[in-house]
């Protein structure tokens, strides 16, 4: 070390300190402090995760073609991952804190490796089938509760927006997904598409074992029913609900759109992969800025905004006759404000659960995983009750709406007792 530097007690829990050189007074820059390495390895873990947990939305205008599905069971052929991810968060977020985030994630990465290699050889055949592999893929959904506490509990406060919205930044995987799915099933069929998403996965999970590392600082294990004592606490549980519907508004898109383009636009497979994956890529892209927002304006704020702007999109979108191009313009704004909401509760809820972070993860990531299943199978249900998918999204407007309206609540409780504790660093 070429200048006195001295470490600024601004601690998160299972993160490093953050760094002050002494000679300018200022705090080391994001690329300074932290684990660069790990932070890569974590995205590129979700970023493949999140490609396979959505693989039945772009393939499932090809698939209920050939099994006969009706709208409602494609809505929950597509919807199934999502919950089967949101129940595992729970479990790879008491996993992460009891063996660490590294070894959780290896877990899970054979798993999902090891079900869609058995689905390649034996074949899907059934309904029930699509729903069997469901569960599988769910695994990779739950990277969710690994990534982020993997990356986060190296980087301190300060930091937290940007290094959880570059990890967060891995659900752009779904892009990949609804790229590529609908070509590859095209040229090779739909069945070989789960062998050949296996290969990047492999590949992915060598990267991760060489690069991925635990920070050193891991809080000690507790005995499991111990993780649960966080739910007594209100603000975990609206932590949950406002994930559940930037998340869950923004993955239970991702999974539905090719059957909405499809349906709606009479697209075939594959330009219907095009739109979704430029709806999905918008919304990842802007993760990491609605983090680093957050940061500097307070994630309060910041969601306040995306909230009232969700709302009013998903609105417009239900009454909207309009065209391909006029629905794509609203669906890519309501991805993108989606998306900047995800990165900005993810600014809050390492300040409020410093010593849960692990636990809070997995719980958090399960609001999102309910609200995305929710949404996905209620636009499948709506169109085969009422003959359009409108309901669907006016609930969900609902949802946003009143996510709006407990922040509204909470944030003169917060700013007054955590948030006043967070070191200069906005809520």
């Amino acid at each position: 070390m070429t200048q006195a530097q001295v470490l600024q007690d601004r601690p998160v829990a299972g993160s490093r300190p953050s760094i002050t050189n002494i000679a300018t007074g200022k705090t080391e820059g994001f690329w300074q402090v932290g684990h660069r390495p790990t932070l890569i390895a974590a995205f590129l873990y979700f970023d493949l995760a999140f490609m396979v947990w959505v693989l039945l939305g772009p393939l499932a205008p090809i698939i209920a073609a050939d099994l006969a599905l009706t709208p409602a069971q494609k809505g929950l052929m597509v919807a199934v991952p999502t919950l089967a991810g949101a129940v595992l968060r729970l479990v790879n977020g008491v996993l992460v804190d009891r063996i660490g985030p590294k070894l959780t994630g290896a877990i899970g990465q054979i798993i999902v490796i090891v079900g869609l290699l058995t689905a390649w050889a034996f074949g899907i055949h059934s309904f029930a089938g699509t729903l069997a592999l469901g569960l599988v893929l769910g695994f990779a959904g739950a990277s969710f509760a690994v990534a982020l506490p993997l990356a986060s509990r190296w980087y301190p406060a300060e930091h937290q927006g940007k290094a959880m919205g570059i990890a967060g930044m891995g659900n752009s995987g779904t892009v990949l997904a609804s790229l590529f799915a609908p070509l590859l099933a095209k040229a090779f069929g739909w069945n070989a598409v789960f062998g050949l998403a296996a290969i990047p996965l492999v590949i992915v999970f060598v990267i991760y074992m060489a690069m991925a590392k635990d920070a050193p600082d891991r809080p000690a294990p507790k005995k499991v029913a111990a993780y649960l004592d966080v739910l007594k606490q209100a603000d975990a549980w609206w932590f949950m609900l406002f994930y559940g519907v930037t998340f869950g508004g923004f993955v239970g898109l991702a999974a539905s759109l090719s059957i909405y383009f499809t349906d709606r636009f009479a697209l075939t497979p594959v330009m219907a992969g095009y739109c979704t994956a430029a709806c999905v890529f918008i919304g990842s892209l802007v993760r990491p800025f609605g983090g680093a927002t957050a940061d500097r304006i307070g994630g309060v704020r910041t969601l306040s905004i995306v909230y009232a702007l969700a709302a009013a999109t998903l609105v417009a979108i239900s009454a909207t006759p309009g065209s391909l191009v006029g629905t794509m313009a609203l669906f890519l704004l309501v991805m993108a404000t989606l998306g900047f909401g995800n990165g900005a509760v993810f600014q809050l809820v390492p300040q409020r659960f410093r010593h849960e972070i692990g636990v809070m993860t997995g719980l958090v990531g399960f609001g999102g995983g309910v609200g995305g299943f929710y949404l996905a199978s209620s636009l499948g249900f709506a169109k085969q009750l009422t003959g359009t998918t409108a309901a669907g999204f006016l609930i969900f407007a609902g949802l946003a709406l009143v996510a709006l309206a407990g922040l509204t609540m909470v944030k003169a409780r917060w700013r007054a007792s955590w948030g006043a504790t967070a070191n200069g660093v906005r809520i």
